[in-house]
């Protein structure tokens, strides 16, 4: 006789505890907490390049608001967003993997600010 046991009880059963849906392993970096290893080096290498002067106004974890035709689609939350030497605005986001919801995400972030997110290290 096969005996039966809960969804919650089967995810504990099958699922270690503490690990991300893609296995990225949370850090701090200078008091911030980063859901990757890669997104606190890469705060790291901005924030020397902040220090250099390459760029400035670096700021985390920015809420852009989304909308089409007027009506508010949903929010993206860049990594990273700063402003080169150059006094262009750059958006960042260290994925992983590209998910479809950030793609589109990405795409509706294109249509609205007429420029690209900076994807680093995406497959």
């Amino acid at each position: 006789m096969a005996t039966t046991i809960s969804a919650v009880e089967y995810r504990s059963r099958v699922t270690s505890p503490g690990r991300s849906k893609y296995g990225a392993k949370p850090v701090v970096v200078d008091g911030h907490r980063f859901a990757s290893t890669a997104e606190g080096n890469r705060y790291a290498v901005l924030k020397l390049q902040e220090r250099a002067g390459e760029i400035s106004d670096l700021r985390l974890q920015v809420r852009h608001k989304l909308s089409a035709w007027g009506h508010p689609i949903c929010v993206y939350i860049s990594d990273f967003d700063y402003v080169t030497k150059a006094g262009m605005p750059v958006t960042e986001d260290v994925k992983g993997v590209a998910t479809p919801t950030f793609k589109i995400k990405a795409k509706l972030f294109r249509a609205q600010m007429g420029r690209e997110i900076k994807i680093m290290g995406a497959k």
